[in-house]
């Protein structure tokens, strides 16, 4: 596999940096074009295994470091602080890219996944350019959640005393001081991400991942949870695009897959066609990360695959 980096400009001041992975052996045609949007607190490098997998089956992989996240971040000191109006310069950063894929990559199908985070993010795409895309994949996600404005409102309280750059603590431990409840005795604060021991640890010894997010985070993220599920945006989204669903029955961001459930149930009274959703028995929140991974994989290629133009 080849692995490219490079950096587009977006007008932050600081680059965006993206991965691309693509198979060495060119004589075989892509099939087609998968964009990743990684997650809270992570990095698009993680993401490797699964391009490692989708490129020797014909396809080519793209994903970018986020605002405020690994290189695209600039610094250690800024890892958590995406900027004013972050979340929607993330989205603005992932349709940046999805045009620089099909200026490189004109004839094929594009493809858009999202995981955590990045589902949410592309929650928002599917009604911000849905035609930009053949179809869209969420990773660990979730629908409607309550108590998002009361999260946010300390967030603002936050941010006034302290600064929007200021690492938060108390929001973080408000979002995901409970994910482990589930999983006592626990043996670390990550252990809620996979059942894989050495995943985790991998997590936790990789210095972009893992770190606290600032007031101002939260209070865009907050925003945009509330902003993706409100009925006038969930109607733009095109009936004809494809949506394929994946997570895992324990996974706390998704409330235990009944998040999953409603958000899907929700797509289908809006008239969306073709919804594939998939829950793995005991399986967390990072299912290309869980111990069950290759299947995961395999059935995320073969829906890819069910979804390329004939």
């Amino acid at each position: 596999m080849e692995q490219l980096t490079f950096t587009f400009d977006n007008g932050t001041g600081h680059d965006v940096f993206v991965y691309r992975w693509r198979s060495e052996d060119l004589k075989s045609p892509p099939a087609g074009v998968l964009q990743i949007a990684h997650g809270m607190a992570e990095t698009a490098k993680r993401y490797e295994r699964l391009a490692r997998c989708l490129t020797a089956c014909g396809y080519i992989v793209y994903a970018n470091d986020h605002r405020g996240h690994g290189r695209t971040a600039g610094s250690p000191k800024e890892l958590g602080w995406p900027g004013s109006n972050g979340f929607t310069g993330m989205a603005e950063d992932m349709l940046a890219l999805g045009e620089i894929i099909k200026r490189e990559q004109p004839a094929l199908p594009l493809f858009l996944m999202g995981h955590s985070m990045g589902s949410f993010l592309t929650q928002k795409v599917m009604y911000m350019a849905p035609e930009s895309y053949s179809g869209f994949i969420l990773s660990g996600t979730n629908g409607p959640r309550s108590l998002l404005t009361l999260g946010k409102s300390l967030a603002r309280m936050q941010s006034r005393l302290q600064g929007a750059s200021h690492r938060s603590l108390l929001l973080n431990a408000m979002t995901f001081g409970g994910f482990n409840r589930k999983f006592l005795p626990v043996r670390t604060p990550f252990d809620w991400l996979s059942r894989d021991q050495q995943e985790v640890d991998r997590y936790l010894q990789d210095p972009e991942c893992g770190f606290l997010c600032s007031a101002g985070f939260f209070y865009d993220f907050f925003g945009l949870l509330q902003e993706i599920h409100q009925p006038q945006n969930m109607q733009k989204i095109p009936k004809h695009k494809p949506v394929y669903i994946f997570g895992g029955e324990l996974d706390p961001v998704g409330l235990n897959g009944e998040g999953v459930r409603r958000l899907a149930e929700l797509y289908e009274q809006l008239g969306l066609q073709d919804i594939e959703v998939r829950l793995y028995p005991e399986g967390r929140h990072e299912m290309l990360n869980e111990i069950n991974r290759d299947e995961v994989t395999n059935h995320l290629r073969d829906w890819l695959e069910r979804h390329l133009p004939e």
